[in-house]
């Protein structure tokens, strides 16, 4: 992984990898138990790749894959409460054609954005280790080589965001001093006007409390696209 993938390269690197030992066990039991209202699909029971426009100007950083939504489905955010929020706001914000996605091959397309996450397996208690992460952060590495055109990152969750600001660091890019802790609604700036916004995950946990409502979640893609739109 140290030449520069294309994206076929890369994604096919990301859909084989086996370096997590529990996440692999994980991900497998999963997709081989199921759960009732899924036991007659097929999971895709593998790590999955992000997905996206390979142009975008915007790039979502998740958390991981859930265990019955995108391990099931094989693509980010697809099939599960999460996505259902998600996929609503990228819509309402034009970065995305329809406003739900249940599986693959539903016809979802992005629009100037691309989604990936800090880690490509579903790990249990939805908690990978700090080991896993590190794992998983050479792609994310990866696909900001090849994603030439990102000017804002949204950080989903804390995971998501200080995902973010790793890989920002590891590139070489100064980070604010003190270093910005997860906060909803944050906003850092960088030099030659790169973005980080911070939004706490839209996971059923944090949306079924009322930790983030529609209205807040709606603000940090508002935001996106004004500084999308106007660098």
């Amino acid at each position: 992984m140290t030449s520069r993938p294309s994206w076929t390269r890369l994604n096919d690197d990301v859909v084989s990898c086996r370096k997590c030992p529990r996440l692999v066990q994980w991900r497998e039991d999963v997709a081989r138990t199921k759960i009732r209202r899924f036991q007659d699909q097929q999971y895709w029971g593998r790590p999955v790749a992000g997905f996206g426009d390979h142009h975008a100007r915007l790039l979502l950083v998740g958390l991981a894959p859930a265990a019955h939504g995108a391990n099931r489905t094989g693509r980010m955010f697809t099939g599960d409460r999460s996505g259902d929020w998600l996929y609503e706001a990228l819509h309402r914000f034009g970065f995305a054609n329809m406003a739900a996605s249940t599986q693959r091959d539903d016809g979802l397309a992005l629009s100037g954005c691309f989604i990936t996450a800090a880690c490509r397996c579903a790990p249990p208690a939805n908690t990978p280790t700090p080991e896993e992460l590190d794992n998983c952060r050479p792609y994310l590495h990866l696909e900001l080589d090849l994603l030439h055109n990102v000017r804002v990152i949204v950080g989903l969750g804390k995971t998501g965001f200080d995902s973010a600001l790793r890989v920002l660091a590891d590139r070489g890019i100064a980070i604010p001093r003190p270093r910005p802790a997860f906060t909803h609604g944050l906003e850092v700036h960088f030099p030659a006007g790169l973005r980080l916004l911070a939004s706490y995950h839209p996971s059923q946990q944090n949306t079924f409390t009322g930790t983030l409502t529609r209205t807040m979640f709606h603000s940090v893609f508002r935001r996106a696209r004004a500084l999308v739109d106007h660098p």
